[in-house]
């Protein structure tokens, strides 16, 4: 098996491709080890030392790592872990992937033409260039002109996200969705 491995724009964070489908249309996001355990595979990589977070996208996995470790010393062994995984046969999330794993929408009911635009400009503009940065960015919500997001993998915490989501994102929807004011980093 052949892993590709590509750099992010979060320099804690590199994307690692296995060649094959991880969580097909739907992703994950684990913040912490504690939030792991449905994930046999998320779990084995925040075993190692140094493995701050681990998302899930469509084919690929992205890893984020502490201050304290270098990529030098820990690529190898988040290749290793991976590989296992799948040699295993062992399902990347047990049970339903979407179970508890995001939180409801905040939306007023008035508001859903609205937030269908908002959320197609999202799927359709905003979901590839994130993903190919090694993240996602997950709806949360739409009220008073406000737009909720929550950042993912390679995305959240990454340095240039902030800008991202107000120069790019919320400029976007505001030039295509008049109702939007405004757009919010959220975390749950």
């Amino acid at each position: 098996m052949f892993i590709e491995t590509e750099g992010t724009p979060n320099p804690a964070t590199l994307k690692f491709l296995p060649g094959r489908p991880v969580m097909g249309v739907s992703t994950a996001d684990f913040a912490s080890a504690s939030v792991a355990t449905r994930s046999p595979l998320a779990y084995a990589l925040f075993g190692l030392p140094g493995v701050a977070r681990v998302f899930f996208g469509g084919d690929f996995i992205t890893v984020t790592k502490t201050d304290e470790v270098s990529w030098q010393a820990l690529k190898t062994q988040v290749l290793g872990a991976i590989m296992d995984h799948f040699v295993s046969g062992l399902p990347i999330i047990e049970g339903s992937a979407g179970d508890d794993l995001f939180a409801e929408e905040d939306v007023d009911p008035a508001d859903r033409e609205v937030v269908e635009q908002i959320k197609e400009l999202l799927d359709t503009r905003v979901r590839p260039a994130v993903a190919g940065d090694g993240g996602d960015i997950v709806f949360r919500g739409f009220r008073e002109g406000i737009v909720r997001l929550h950042m993912q993998g390679a995305c959240s915490g990454c340095p240039s996200s902030r800008a991202t989501l107000k120069h790019g994102i919320e400029n976007m929807l505001r030039h295509y969705v008049p109702e939007v004011l405004s757009v919010e980093q959220v975390e749950f």
